[in-house]
C-alpha cells in the first residue's frame, strides 16, 4: 500500500465541519435580522478514551454550533480546534495552546467580525477546560461588545433531563454518556468498540488542576460511556437548540452603540 493510501486506511475525514457558505449567504442572511451574530466552536484535540477521536470535542462543538445554526439565522464558523488540554498532556496525541494564545485567537476572531458588521459573537465551548473563554466573554462584555459563552451548566442539565442520560454531570465529565450519546448520534463512524464496558467513576477530583488527568483515570475515561446512545445525542441536540433562544433573543436585542 503507498504512503498515501495508508494515510487514508489509518485516518478518518470528518465531512460537514467547515461551513460551506458564500459571501452573498452571509449578506442575505444578514439582511434579514436586527444585528447579526456569529457562532464559533471551540473545541479541543484531546484524549477521550480508546474508543472517543482525539476531535471529540471538536465533533461535539460543532454538533452543537450546526444545530443552532439550523434554527435560528446566525453565522455558522469553522472551529477552533486545538485548545486549552494541558490536564491531559500524558496521553499520545494530545496538543495544547496557552490560555492567553485561545484569548487572543477569540479576541481576534470577535474583532474581525465587527469590522465587516457582524455585530456579535457566540461561542459554543465543547472542553471544559477552555476556563479562559469564560474571560473573554467577561472583558468583551464590560467593554460594550456583544458576546456570549454557550452551553452554560443550566443548559447541559436541561439537555440532560429531556434527553435522559443517567449519569450526573459532576460523574459525566470525559468521554462518558453525554459525548459518546452525541458522537454516536452525529458521527457514529468516528466510535470505536469498547464504550460498552469503559465505565470509570472518580467524582473526587479536587485536585485536577494540579496532577492532571492521569491521577485519576488510566484509561482517559470518567463517566460512564455505556449508557450512551444515539437518540439520547439526538435529544440533547435539540435540547441545547432551544436553550440557545434566549441567548440570541438577548444578543439581537441590544441597544445599538454609536
Amino acid at each position: 500500500m503507498s504512503g498515501s493510501g495508508a494515510r487514508t486506511a489509518a485516518y478518518g475525514v470528518v465531512s460537514g465541519v467547515v461551513p460551506t457558505d458564500t459571501t452573498q449567504d452571509v449578506r442575505t442572511r444578514g439582511a434579514g435580522v436586527s444585528a447579526q451574530v456569529a457562532v464559533l466552536p471551540v473545541g479541543s484535540f484531546e484524549q477521550h478514551g480508546p474508543f472517543l477521536p482525539l476531535a471529540t470535542d471538536t465533533l461535539v462543538a460543532c454538533a452543537v454550533a450546526r444545530e443552532i445554526a439550523a434554527a435560528y439565522p446566525v453565522h455558522l464558523l469553522p472551529p477552533v480546534t486545538v485548545s486549552c488540554s494541558h490536564e491531559h498532556a500524558a496521553w499520545p496525541g494530545t496538543v495544547s495552546i496557552s490560555a492567553v494564545t485561545l484569548h487572543a485567537v477569540v479576541s481576534d476572531i470577535a474583532a474581525s467580525l465587527r469590522r465587516s458588521g457582524v455585530d456579535a459573537l457566540v461561542v459554543v465551548n465543547g472542553h471544559g477546560g477552555n476556563y479562559v473563554l469564560g474571560n473573554v466573554v467577561q472583558e468583551a462584555s464590560a467593554r460594550g461588545e456583544r458576546m456570549a459563552l454557550f452551553p452554560a451548566a443550566e443548559d447541559w442539565e436541561a439537555a440532560r433531563e429531556r434527553a435522559g442520560v443517567v449519569t450526573s454531570l459532576l460523574t459525566d465529565m470525559h468521554a462518558g454518556e453525554i459525548e459518546t450519546s452525541i458522537l454516536l448520534h452525529a458521527h457514529p463512524e468516528f466510535v470505536r468498540p469498547g464504550h460498552e464496558s469503559a465505565d470509570f467513576i472518580a467524582d473526587d477530583r479536587r485536585h485536577l488542576l494540579t496532577v492532571g488527568m492521569s491521577a485519576y483515570t488510566e484509561s482517559g475515561v470518567i463517566g460512564r460511556p455505556s449508557l450512551g446512545s444515539a437518540e439520547k445525542g439526538k435529544e440533547l441536540l435539540a435540547s441545547l437548540a432551544e436553550s440557545f433562544d434566549p441567548y440570541f433573543r438577548l444578543l439581537t436585542s441590544a441597544p445599538d452603540r454609536d
